[in-house]
């Protein structure tokens, strides 16, 4: 009979290793993480088994880690997460000046767009609304799952249904605007952009199949880059008003995550926020903690209903992190 330290082996529960631009951690370190977290191996093993891959980073370091295929570096669709990377990618233009202001007219970034949309009203969306969800158009899909593909000059020309910046709508076809927005503020395909500038991230390998697909490490690096409010490795990559603005809440949300939004972020409180895919893909970032979650489920409509990552997040996992935390300030 495998003793559990070698099914743990065999899954891919594997002692943290030094990640670059990941604080290293000491053996006292490594020793107290090991003991905090020891309760989550058998969860994942024997009941959470949607769950793929888990990155827990704590004050900058990498305290545990899971990958039930034993492979750290596969590129895993994160789903809707995706937005929130498109979001560090707006920050980093914004910064380099190739934006000038969230509050520019799509219209004005955009001309070709404005006999697209016969609405007045239309007139009024800027860059704002789009990240944030508030532009006003017209969605019938409270769950937020159709519109993904739709041809951005086709976007823009649906049906208004509120004043910009009124109400808000999770809105798929919106992301297909920002990244032509953002291919013709930067002259360059948004692939080529983002590999480029998320190089500072060590973010070089990444693939666009049926969206966005990517390591979990790597989706806990941008959590930790907006936790640091932009900052990275000394540098300023995003402008702290900007990581601040997109991970709190600018308006009240709603479906499907039923929670505040900010830009391209939600803002589960003042302390939490996160970046949420269909089928349990998530990024949850714990201000006052310190931590920084990065999980991947079973793409499926099962694994939607079961939610193993919102029940790993809530309750063993959070309680692992608090136990973690309370070694520290012994």
């Amino acid at each position: 009979m495998k003793t559990f330290r070698t099914l743990f082996l065999c899954l891919g529960l594997l002692a943290p290793a030094a990640h670059a631009q990941f604080l290293p951690a000491t053996p006292a370190q490594q020793a107290q993480d090991a003991q905090a977290f020891e309760a989550i191996g058998p969860l994942l093993a024997g009941r959470l088994t949607d769950i793929q891959s888990l990155v827990v980073v704590l004050g900058g370091r990498v305290a545990y880690e899971f990958y039930r295929d034993g492979k750290p570096d596969t590129l895993r669709n994160v789903q809707s997460v995706e937005k929130s990377a498109l979001s560090a990618l707006y920050g980093i233009a914004l910064a380099q000046g190739r934006i000038a202001s969230l509050d520019q007219p799509v219209v004005e970034l955009m001309p070709e767009w404005r006999d697209l949309n016969a609405d007045p009203r239309a007139a009024a969306i800027t860059l704002r609304h789009l990240l944030t969800f508030t532009a006003g158009f017209e969605v019938n899909d409270p769950r937020g799952i159709t519109g993904r593909g739709m041809p951005p000059a086709q976007a823009w020309a649906r049906p208004l249904a509120a004043p910009a910046g009124e109400r808000f709508a999770y809105d798929n076809p919106v992301i297909g605007m920002l990244v032509a927005i953002l291919e013709k503020a930067t002259g360059m395909p948004g692939q080529d952009y983002a590999r480029q500038q998320l190089a500072a991230l060590e973010i070089a390998d990444f693939a666009y199949d049926r969206g966005l697909n990517m390591r979990t490490l790597d989706m806990a690096k941008l959590g930790q880059l907006f936790l640091q409010d932009g900052m990275w490795d000394g540098k300023q990559l995003l402008p702290a008003a900007y990581a601040q603005a997109s991970t709190t809440a600018q308006s009240k949300g709603g479906s499907p995550a039923n929670l505040p939004y900010g830009q391209l972020w939600w803002s589960v409180s003042p302390a939490i926020f996160m970046a949420s895919g269909y089928a349990g893909q998530l990024i949850w970032v714990h201000r006052p903690l310190q931590a920084v979650v990065a999980i991947t489920s079973t793409v499926s409509n099962e694994s939607q209903q079961r939610g193993h990552s919102v029940q790993l997040v809530r309750n063993a996992l959070y309680a692992a992190i608090e136990r973690r935390g309370k070694m520290e300030a012994r």
